[in-house]
């Protein structure tokens, strides 16, 4: 029986890819032009064969759709840095998705404080 390990190796290698994105972004690729973008995360295929990287953008200077489109068209760039440090058989597809999570929780932030609560008059 083999030991089960505390997390799953695609985990494991989507970190790693996940860092060398990040790393590419900040020495190698220019990024400058599609605004402040960070990567918020990962979700690698179970076979390793692609992986999805979640992004957010700070004051994007064109529509996200656009930023979005013209990251997955210079995927392949990020996919050389890939190959030159790591150590699998197969380097993922990449594919970058807006993460919506931040325009989310920063709409449900303004509802929460739009609420008005009763105050208890019986003092």
């Amino acid at each position: 029986m083999k030991p089960q390990r505390p997390y799953k190796r695609s985990d494991r290698v989507g970190e790693q890819i996940l860092e060398i994105v990040t790393d590419t972004a900040a020495k190698h690729i220019d990024l400058n032009h599609l605004g402040f973008i960070t990567f918020t995360g990962i979700d690698v295929s179970p076979d390793i064969r692609s992986a999805k990287i979640f992004f957010s953008v700070l004051n994007p200077p064109d529509k996200i759709q656009n930023i979005e489109s013209k990251l997955n068209g210079i995927s392949k760039g990020f996919k050389k840095y890939l190959g030159l440090e790591m150590r699998v058989k197969n380097i993922p597809d990449l594919r970058f998705i807006y993460d919506q999570s931040l325009d989310y929780s920063e709409k449900m932030n303004q509802i929460i404080q739009s609420i008005e609560i009763p105050q208890d008059n019986d003092t």
